[in-house]
This record gives structure tokens, sequence and C-alpha cells, in this order.
């Protein structure tokens, strides 16, 4: 990366690098490897180049690593070699001070180590970031730390000796990202190349989601040809099998000189076959510097001894040739200041799986380091150093050691190991035959577990493939990786019945995919109040797993609190940490039971990453439904959905207020009509639950209705006329304005912006076309015959036929802001069907059943009630059923005389005395005018033919005058002549009523 003017650039021919006339006449202990380099080189090349540079270089570099005053321990990232070594070092020397190669703002949390069990990953978050990128944010660094591994035995044994300190010197994680370049430098492998491919497919490769990874002693080689090479010349399938064949097993039984020197002889290689001083060549170097200023530092302020110290780094950064290197080194490094980001610490699980994705390792090396980590400790009876207390650790026989008082003596004279190693055969290990075939039939076993029909022919066979690669690529014994070769061959079948192939089942058996945890006094406030206000549910959900919950809310109500949390929980982690069974939460509903499926201690590190963003549930929510609603893109139906979660989740009115006075301001300042649709069903509910809830409406989702009428009304000609807007869009918005049209009529607004809006959109696509129409239906401007005419119309013009079925998805859409509009669709389908020919209906039917399955989930039921009330309900009465629009009129009777006097109203209206004809069974006609005056009876003579009720009625009234003897007058009403008293007494009363 470009340095900054604070940090000097690294340089381009470090001054420590010696001449090859020095190298020659010089005493060192390692004069003799370096004759017998130069008549190598002199050989093979024929005098002196580059190769001579580089190989003399390579013993210069291990020389002047072992001279330094203060021990450097080279170590391997995750190497089982590394870690035994450093166990023994550490009870040899006891060091006073141990300086690490980790963040040095990540110390505070490793005291925390012993509340959990191994791998774990000690972790910086930063959510809100200042001095960066803003695409960057929000920024995660990760040191995973495992029990096979060099740095734990480090830690333990800082952390649990007295008098002992521990430094971490390495750059900061703000510096992390300020030296990020966001760039893969040319001519460098990729991290996972050459890997199986594998490597990170479990669901636990992503328990460090994509945070930076921080290793402690990465090597690997830098240049693609060297690591190709090797693996081709190893006969090995990926770098990890290398390292482990030629590497961890000559190492294993080492002393603690020749480790060093070897270590150093490999990061020197890598470091010196490095593609040029590339970006990442800088980092490098300036961490380097960074590192020993750091040490520098220390050492003068506190007077320690180098000697009493130990320099834990990875073997590339042991082979270092900065002017800094050294406690005598020259060259002053400033370090940067960090930047004004607000940095949160914590520890989250860790995995196998995770490492390796993480790095770029094979699928399944972590676990096998693992496993040989565990066989060399029982091999060599080394006591490793673990912390007292350690979560999935046994305790330790002896008491803690202590610091020696006296001073250490001086370091023994270097001696030349390295030529030793390097002249000295490999050592042939017998095979282990029981081992081989305990794992022979350990695989048989998982494999049969897994569907695969194993028997006991596949261990033998399993059993001698492995032999048989062993020695086919010139190993005395077979390792794991033959072991893993050999069972895919024997066991492995075209097809995996299970869950697990057999690659991964032998990873499995071989340490499986260890997951880390963090105990609960090491997670933070928030993750720590979440499982003790769930404590009532009486589950271990610190444990990995799905675990179920009941809660009966009716006879235990101390429940509702963990329901609140739960439901919080479902908004803020991610999917499956808490799935609701049974159950929901909805505006105005609470469910009296809930069942959940709950899996936190999977989620663990989503949880302990929400514990960085606040101290409570209730904090953290509030914080991110403000972030959404104040955010630069946020839109009106993203705020209203925040309204919502406040009042679901946090009650009160103060939030959901002020974030519905948001949306209103964003409502105003939209342009587009993309939101329609949630905005409309979420204003809905809003309003639904308001007027069920509140006595009056809040203010300002009167001032949103208000405002929203006006906004579409402005809105809805351009949105017709758009083609970027949907046919559901427009649909939403006169939805909008249908539906809360007498609210926003009752608060001031004019319905006559409506009518201008609609008469003045005039759009081309025919879905939204027939939405038009309805609109103008809705409106009263077009009669529902005048609607039905145009749709008769399009099916007779052949040329609309095909797009009809659009037109079709306009009525459908239709029915949300007009859902009176049923029956017409009903109709205008059965249309179709009846009248199209099955030359065009069969090619259209495709597209019919995609526009209504597509744009008519919604409104489906309200077409099949209304379809269930238009066609017959029995399948026999189907072929004699006549549709509603296609019925004849009734034959009208002759028209009836108006009678110059009596009942006047049924002769200006027979159809109703008709019906009721009709209804009775009777089938006398009307009189005309032909038959005469005497044809028939005139006036009201029903009362006259009941007497019986008229006298009651009397009686009731208190009137007791006879009926009269004298026959009525043609054409009168003989009933109030023969009764005048009950006539006026009812005129009366009807008058006084």
């Amino acid at each position: 990366m470009s340095t900054t003017p604070d940090q000097p650039a690294a340089p381009e021919q470090p001054s420590a690098e010696p001449s090859a006339a020095s190298r020659r006449t010089t005493g060192a202990p390692f004069a003799a490897l370096r004759g017998q380099l130069h008549e190598a080189a002199a050989e093979f090349s024929g005098g002196q180049d580059a190769l001579e540079g580089i190989l003399l270089g390579l013993v210069d570099d291990v020389d002047r690593a072992a001279a330094e005053p203060l021990e450097i321990f080279p170590v391997c990232h995750h190497s089982p070699a590394s870690a035994l070594a450093m166990a023994r070092r550490l009870r040899e020397k006891q060091p006073k001070v141990v300086y690490l190669e980790l963040c040095e703002d990540m110390a505070p949390l490793l005291t925390e180590l012993r509340n959990c069990r191994l791998p774990v990953a000690v972790q910086a978050f930063a959510g809100d970031i200042d001095g960066f990128p803003p695409d960057w944010a929000p920024l995660s660094v990760v040191a995973p730390i495992t029990e096979a591994s060099a740095e734990y035995q480090a830690i333990a044994y800082a952390l649990d000796t007295p008098g002992v300190e521990l430094v971490l010197v390495d750059r900061s994680s703000d510096h992390v990202f300020q030296w990020d370049t966001r760039r893969t430098p040319e001519g460098e492998p990729s991290p996972a190349e050459g890997e199986a491919p594998t490597a990170g497919t479990e669901p636990e490769a992503a328990l460090h989601g994509e945070a930076v990874g921080v290793e402690i002693g990465d090597l690997r080689p830098r240049f693609a040809e060297l690591e190709e090479h090797l693996l081709r010349h190893g006969k090995v399938r990926h770098w990890s099998e290398w390292w482990h064949q030629y590497v961890e097993v000559p190492l294993g039984d080492s002393d603690h000189d020749t480790y060093r020197q070897v270590m150093f002889l490999i990061g020197s290689l890598f470091r010196r076959l490095a593609p040029g001083h590339g970006e990442r060549v800088r980092v490098d170097e300036d961490r380097e510097r960074h590192m020993w200023t750091r040490m520098r530092e220390h050492l003068a302020a506190t007077g320690t001894d180098p000697a009493d110290c130990l320099y834990v780094c990875g073997a590339f950064h042991a082979a270092s040739r900065v002017e800094e290197f050294g406690v005598h080194g020259t060259g002053g490094f400033a370090i940067s200041p960090r930047t004004a980001t607000t940095w949160q610490y914590g520890l989250i699980p860790s995995s196998h799986a995770a490492i390796e994705a993480q790095f770029g390792l094979a699928s399944g090396s972590v676990s096998i380091a693992a496993a040989e980590w565990a066989k060399n400790l029982k091999r060599t009876r080394v006591r490793p150093y673990r912390l007292e207390g350690q979560a999935g650790t046994r305790k330790p026989r002896a008491t803690k050691a202590t610091a020696p008082a006296t001073p250490t003596p001086a370091p023994a004279p270097t001696e030349d190991r390295l030529s030793g190693f390097l002249q000295r055969p490999p050592a042939l290990h017998a095979l282990d035959e029981a081992e081989l075939l305990g794992w022979s039939v350990d695989i048989v076993r998982a494999a049969r577990r897994g569907g695969y029909l194993a028997s006991t022919a596949d261990a033998i066979a399993v059993f001698e493939t492995s032999i048989l690669l062993a020695a086919l690529r010139d190993r005395a014994r077979p390792t794991p990786y033959e072991f893993q070769d050999a069972a895919v061959t024997c066991i492995e079948k075209d097809t995996v019945p299970g869950r697990r192939d057999v690659r991964r089942l032998v990873e499995i058996m071989m340490g499986g995919d260890r997951i880390g945890q963090v105990g609960y006094d090491a997670l933070p406030p928030l993750a720590r109040d979440v499982h003790d206000r769930l404590a009532p549910l009486e589950l271990n959900l610190q444990q990995r797993g799905v675990r179920r919950a009941l809660l009966d809310m009716a006879s235990r109500p101390e429940l509702r609190a963990c329901s609140d949390v739960l439901w919080m929980l479902r908004r803020l982690l991610p999917p499956g940490a808490a799935r609701p069974v049974m159950g929901e939460r909805k505006l105005g509903e609470r469910s009296i039971q809930e069942s959940w499926d709950l899996s936190l201690g999977t989620h663990q590190r989503a949880l302990i990453e929400l514990g960085y963003e606040g101290v409570s549930l209730e904090q953290v929510l509030e914080q991110r439904l403000r972030r959404t609603a104040y955010g630069p893109r946020a839109t009106t139906a993203e705020v209203l959905g925040a309204v919502e979660d406040a009042l679901l989740h946090l009650g009160g009115r103060r939030l959901p207020d002020e974030l519905g006075t948001r949306a209103l301001d964003v409502l105003a300042g939209e342009r587009t009509v993309d939101g329609a649709p949630e905005v409309l069903r979420r204003a809905r509910g809003l309003l639904a639950y308001y007027r069920t809830s509140e006595p009056v409406l809040p203010p300002w989702i009167e001032s949103f209705v208000r405002t929203g009428y006006a906004h579409y009304c402005t809105l809805l000609p351009t949105a017709f006329r758009d083609e970027d807007a949907t046919v559901g869009q427009v649909a939403a918005m006169l939805g909008f304005l249908f539906g809360m049209e007498s609210l926003a009529l009752s608060l001031g607004c004019d319905r006559t912006q409506l009518e201008l809006a609609v008469a003045q959109s005039h759009p081309k696509d025919p879905a939204k076309t027939a939405l038009l129409w309805a609109a103008q239906v809705q409106l009263g401007t077009l009669s529902r015959s005048e609607l039905r005419g145009r749709c008769d119309e399009l099916l007779g013009n052949p040329l609309v036929v095909p797009s009809y079925p659009r037109y079709l998805s306009g009525f459908v859409h239709a029915l949300e802001p007009v859902p009176g509009l049923a029956d017409v669709v009903v109709e205008a389908v059965s249309n179709a069907f009846g009248r199209l020919p099955d030359s065009v209906l069969l090619p259209w039917l495709p597209n019919l059943i995609v526009t209504l399955r597509s744009n008519g989930a919604a409104t489906a039921p309200l077409l099949v009630r209304e379809a269930g009330r238009i066609f017959p309900a029995r399948l026999t009465a189907l072929d004699a059923w006549v549709p509603p629009w296609r019925e004849q009129p009734a034959a009208q009777r002759p028209p009836v005389p108006t009678a110059p006097r009596g009942a006047v109203l049924l002769p200006l209206h027979p159809e109703t005395c008709d019906a009721v004809a009709d209804l009775l069974g009777r089938t006398d006609t009307w009189a005309s005018e032909a038959d005469g005056p005497g044809a028939g009876p005139t006036g009201a003579t029903l009362l006259a033919a009941h007497r019986v009720t008229c006298d009651a009625l009397a009686e009731l009234l208190g009137c007791g005058a006879p009926w009269a003897p004298a026959a009525p007058p043609s054409g009168g009403p003989s009933l109030t002549v023969r009764h005048p008293a009950t006539a006026e007494a009812v005129a009366a009363l009807l008058t006084t009523g």
C-alpha cells in the first residue's frame, strides 16, 4: 500500500544485507554451510549470480535471527509442531516478558479466554466508522485461537504465571484497515489456490462472517510457481498436506535450536522468493517495524533484560531485513495515529471449518492438526499450558509455575543445527497397523450411519489401499491424507445418500469440526441480559442446536416478558435464531400461546455482535429503527414499517409519532410510486390499529392521509403514462385515494382534485386503460353498461383479442381500489371463454392463467366468491343455466289505464302488483277502459272484503261507528265512506304522529 506522510516507505534495498565477500570471510557458526551452498551455486550456475545471492542470503537471515539477543520464536499458525516446541521452550526458559504478534488493542480480551471453550476468535468490531470509506462498514477483525497453537500456549503461560507480562506488539485493528489496499498483489496465489474445493462449504464455515482474519504465523509461498513445484514433487494435492508431511512430522521430535533454525530458513525462503516488493510486502515490513518499535519502547520503559524476553511471531516476520530489526536496530518508524472510529471488542465462537475458510486451508486440515497435537502430547509426554478454569480442558495436575527471580544465564553460543537437519535422511516410522485398522473400522461404521452400504470388506479395502497409496507416494506409513483418499476410493458412490460425503466423514472422525463456545461471563452485557430474561423458559440456550420453547401466557403470565424478548430477537437476529412455530404478533393482536424454535447457541456470534450496538435489546432496536428511518435512501414504506415495529416491540407514543412525522416528510419528497403498494398496506394497517385502540387519531397520521391524498393525485396522470410504473403500483395509488377518501375529505381535501387527475390520465398500456375505466366507474363518469359495452367491443375486434389478457390484468388489479367490479370481471372472463374460438382461446389460455396467478393472488378470494354467487351450485343445473347478463327482459303486460279515483300508485307501477300476483299464484288481469266502468270493482275493495280487520282497528282507535248499508258510489273508496269516524281518527293519528 502507499504510505502516509507519518509512515516511512519500506526501503528497496535494506542496509542490513551483507555482501558476498563478508559472508565467506566471517567466522560465524554457519561458515561451513555457507561454503557448501557457495560450491553448489557455482556448480549449478557456473559463477556468482542471483542463485548464489539467494542461497547465501538464506543462511544470513538464519544467522541474523538466531544471534538476536531478544530470543525470537518463529511459529506457523495452528501448527502442532510449533505448539509442542513452544510448550517445551516455555518450561525451559521461563521468560518474564512474552511479546506476541497480535493486535495490540486486543490485549484486555485475552483474560476472558478461560471462560470459553476453544476454538474462539478475538474480535474487534466497528459499526460506525470515521476515517474510512463508508462502503467498508462495518469493520471486523478476528484472530482465531485453538488449543493446538503456539499463541495459545504463550497466552496460557503468561496469564497463569505470576510475574510474567504479556505484551501484544502488532498493529492495532484500526491500522489493519489503514494499511489495507483492498486488492490482491499481482503474481501471488489467491488464499484458496490449490486447496480442496470443499473448504468452507459447511454452515460452521461462516462463523467469522466477513471479518478480516489476523493469523499469527502466516507461512505459505507467495510465489505461485514455487508452490506448484513443491506440490508436484512432494506428490501431494494441496499446501496443507505438504506442510504436514515435510515440516510437521520431521520437526515433531527436533530440539529447540533445530526447530528455530529450520523455521527461520523456511520463512526466509518464502520471503526472498516473493514476487517483488509489492503492496503486501510493504505492509509486512511496516508490521515488522511496528512490532520492533513497540518492543524497544517497552524494554526502554521497563528496563527489562532482553535475555528474559521471548518474541513469538510468524516465521515470515522472524527473517526480517528491515532497519528496525533487533533491540539494537536503527531507523525510527513513526506509527501513525488511529482514526476516530470507535471499536468494540469481544469473543465470538469459532470452528475448524471457519478457520479453514478464513485462511484458505484445505478442508479438514485444522481437525487433522488437532488430532496430531493430541498424538504428539501422548507420545512425547510434554505437559502443555492450559488456562486455569478453561472450559473443555482437564484440571492441571501441578500448581501454577512461577517465573524465576534469579537472572537468566547467558545464552549458549549458536550452533549450526541446520546442516545436520538438511543432510539427515528422514526418519522411517514403522507402520502402526493398530491405528490404521482402527481408522478403517471407524470410517466404515460412520459411513453406514450416513447411509452408505459399507461392510467389513470395505474396511479391509480401505486398510490395504491406504498402504498402497503411501507406497506409491514414497512414504513409509500412511498419513491421514492417504487414508482419506483411500476411504473416498473404496466407499464413495456416485451419489451421497446422506448429508455428508465420505471425505467429510473422515474429517469428523479425525477430530471433527470442533466448534467453540463463549462462556456466560465472557459475553457482552446485552447477551447476558438476553439469557437472564429468557431464564424462565428453563432451556439451555447456550448449547448449539435447536431448542423448542412452549409459552402458555394464559397460565403463566410471567412468560409474556419472554415472548417480548423473542419477538425482538426475531427482528434483530438472522433468520433461524428465533423462529416462531405457533403464534403471531400483529398490530392490536397478542397470542396467548406460542411455540418457538430457538438456536441462540448456534447464532452466538450474531448475538455477541448485537451487544456491540448497545446494552439492551430495546436500545439496539430503537437505534436500528432510527437508522432505517433517517437513512439517506429511506423510503416511505420503510419508515412506515419502522413505525409498525416500534408499536409492536417497544410500545409507547414517543418513537412511533417521531417516526410517523419522518414518514410524512419522506412521502412529500418522493417523486416515484415504486413503494405505493407497501405504503397502502402499511397505512391501512396503522389506520385500523389507531381507530380501534386510540380515542382519536394521532396528528401525524391525519397529516399523512391529507398529504398522501394530494401527493398521489398529483402523481396519478404521470404514473398512468410512465412505462416504468407498473399496473400494481397505479392500482395501489387508486386504492389509497378511494380507500381513504372519506377521511381525507373530512380533513379538508377536495374531491375535485381526484376527478381532474383521472380526467387528465391518458394511458397507452391496456392494463392501465382497464384500470382507468374502473376509476371512472367509481367516480360515476362511466356507467356499468358502458363498461360492459367496451368489453364487448374488445372481444369483437380481432386485432385487440391478443392483448385482451392485459385488459383482464387491469380489471383484476382494479379490484383493489374498486372491489364492487367483481361481477364485471367475472363476466369479462366468462365472455372470453364463451365467445372466443378455440384457435384463439387455446394459445391465449396459458397467458391468462399466468396473468391471473401473478396479479390476482390478493383478489382471488373476491373473484371466487363472486363466481360462486353467479354460477349455479349444482352441476346438473349448469346445462340449463343462462348467465344473468344474457337473460332476455320479461314480457310487458298491457298498459293499465289510470283510474280517476282510488289507489293511484298501483296503476302507475303495475310491475310490482304483477310480481305479487305471480307469487300468490293469481292470474287476474288488469281491467281496461273498454270494459266500462262497471266491469269490475273500484276503489279500496280489500278492506270491504275483510271487515273483521277494519272493525278491530276501529275498536282499537275507539270508533264504534257501524258499517253503512248503502253501496259505495262508483269509483270511490267505499271503506272511508262507510266509516268516516275511523278515517278521521286515523287522519288525526297520522297528523299528531
